[in-house]
């Protein structure tokens, strides 16, 4: 229905600019979305507009002349019977009202896709890298970790769905000062528990899992680590703790439903002089200077605000001299879009980033990087608080034990990543239409309820003619927007773009509901009207295994 509109308006505007004199661009940029007001039709252009700026004429009267073309094609048209009558309004907006058994015909069309209706091939082309969580293994995944988790994953789904080749990969930074913490911080338990005396690092990490590590070591090991040396007892506590941690980590991530077709360690970047070996490239690019003994990025001249140290003077590597070294590895393995889930801390760190892998030979636009920014738990009004480092902290299991993993999950996604997020802790737990995912659920559960009742075959070759009530209309046209919907989605990296439009499809087929008897005595009305509850059974059904969601078929 839409993209039949959308060649026709395109026809229309490329004659009318033939007209002008003037070469527009093929294809014209321009909007058609659906309407919410009867009156305003069932969709609205604002093409005339647009085309107003080019010519320097008023909306309304390039309105009229497109109008005037639109009802030339469509009589040339036969695709274009979907329409009943165009209408100029608001100062130069076209609303089309369709024929009813066009917008009938998006029934049948979502009944014989079915779970792949809202495929596309939008992303055809793009090999994707989409890294997220990548949370150092020194504790348990938080809920901030969580909330990453779950954006990432629904948005792997919707870019995938749109046609997008994606590879999923978390990042263990396996190599670094925290992970010597760790190791410390799991010897000064250890030797706790065998009355050894040592001290605990100052930057140590405190929480009760690091002494539940301790005596895991402990009845692996006895006391054997008392005749090591300082060097490799360390070692041993950190191999040892990093292990267990991931063990752990992968076990959340499991339970959460998420999944990585990698896990991508830092240290074997340095097994294979990788770091060494990207930082020789830039600087036979001239991309590295030296000074004061230090090695130097110059990435000021890819618009960051100052240049950056990649190696100090004692030949210490800079966390971003890995990080350079890591991307270069994923561009390399041919990937040409990268997208990155970062927390907020890292903020500050996207410039630099963005500037090496210019530097790297690559464009602006093929790296992506994102900030999820930090979760609020609220708890009867009263925030939860949490410190990593002193353990006081919600872990993710914790979180997902307490209110399910289906509101945990749809709670993370909701919000629009870049803005932070208060999780209601009770409302999560209600069994009622406040709790929105209970709420996408319940109306899931009532049509598979329904259509259970109702004991019928359904076919999609009804007269929906049948469905002419506002709600039913409605509700079509709300099942139409779909496909557009997981475009922009992943077009915006935005996928709480999804969690809204499935809230305002379920408040809409509540509404029929409420207004309309599906099974009645009017066998035709009854088929016509089950089809449209299959319709958006099947709808409510991918887009909830789009965000990860179960599918209860009664509550």
């Amino acid at each position: 229905m839409k993209p039949v509109l959308e060649r026709l308006i395109q026809k229309a505007v490329h004659e009318y600019g033939k007209r002008k004199g003037l070469e527009l661009p093929a294809p014209f940029d321009f909007d058609l979305t659906v309407t919410r007001d009867a009156t305003h039709g069932d969709l609205a252009t604002n093409v005339a507009f647009k085309l107003a700026k080019e010519v320097r004429e008023r909306p309304n009267l390039v309105a009229d002349q497109i109008v005037l073309l639109l009802q030339q094609e469509t009589e040339k048209d036969k695709k274009a019977a979907i329409l009943n009558r165009i209408e100029v309004a608001g100062g130069g907006f076209i609303n089309f009202y369709l024929a009813k058994a066009s917008l009938a015909a998006v029934l049948t069309e979502v009944y014989e896709k079915d779970s792949r209706y809202g495929e596309s091939d939008f992303g055809r082309g793009r090999k994707v890298l989409l890294e997220f969580v990548s949370a150092n293994p020194t504790g348990p995944l938080t809920i901030a970790h969580g909330r990453q988790a779950a954006v990432g994953d629904a948005l792997s789904r919707i870019l995938k769905k749109t046609g997008h080749d994606v590879t999923t990969e978390y990042y263990l930074n396996d190599a670094g000062r925290q992970m010597n913490f760790l190791g410390d911080s799991v010897w000064a338990r250890y030797a706790e528990l065998v009355k050894f005396e040592a001290a605990f690092p100052e930057e140590g990490y405190r929480g009760e899992y690091i002494r539940e590590l301790a005596a895991k070591l402990l009845s692996v090991k006895q006391d054997s680590l008392l005749h090591e040396a300082p060097e490799k007892r360390r070692e041993i506590c950190r191999e040892f703790a990093k292990e267990e941690m991931m063990n752990l980590i992968r076990e959340d991530l499991e339970n959460m439903r998420v999944s990585f077709n990698h896990y991508f360690s830092e240290s074997v970047l340095y097994e294979k002089k990788t770091v060494d070996g990207t930082l020789n490239f830039l600087t036979d690019q001239g991309h590295l200077y030296e000074k004061e003994g230090a090695l130097w990025f110059r990435s000021t001249d890819f618009g960051d605000d100052k240049d950056r140290v990649v190696k100090k003077s004692s030949g210490e590597y800079t966390y971003l001299a890995p990080d350079i070294a890591y991307h270069r590895y994923k561009f390399e393995r041919g990937f040409n879009w990268v997208i990155n889930l970062w927390g907020p801390d890292h903020h500050g760190y996207i410039p630099r980033l963005k500037a090496a892998c210019q530097a790297l030979g690559h464009a602006p636009d093929q790296i992506d990087i994102r900030i999820v920014q930090l979760t609020t738990l609220y708890r009867k009004g009263v925030p939860v608080r949490m410190s990593t480092r002193a353990g006081e902290f919600v872990t993710l299991k914790e979180l997902m034990d307490e209110v399910g993993v289906d509101a945990t999950r749809f709670f993370f996604i909701m919000r629009k990543m870049e803005s932070p997020l208060d999780f209601d802790l009770e409302l999560a737990k209600e069994k009622s239409q406040e709790n929105p995912v209970y709420y996408l659920q319940y109306a899931y559960a009532r049509i598979a309820s329904l259509l259970k009742f109702a004991n019928q075959t359904i076919s999609p070759k009804v007269n929906c003619e049948r469905l002419s009530s506002n709600e039913e209309t409605d509700l079509i046209k709300m099942i139409t927007e779909f496909p557009k919907i997981l475009t922009q989605a992943s077009e915006l990296l935005e996928p709480y773009r999804l969690t809204d439009y499935m809230r305002d499809l379920a408040t809409t087929f509540h509404k029929f509901y409420s207004f309309h008897r599906i099974v009645t005595e009017d066998q035709e009305l009854t088929e016509a009207r089950l089809l449209l509850a299959e319709a958006t059974r099947i709808v409510l059904r991918n887009g909830l295994e789009l965000l990860g969601i179960s599918q209860p078929e009664s509550m």
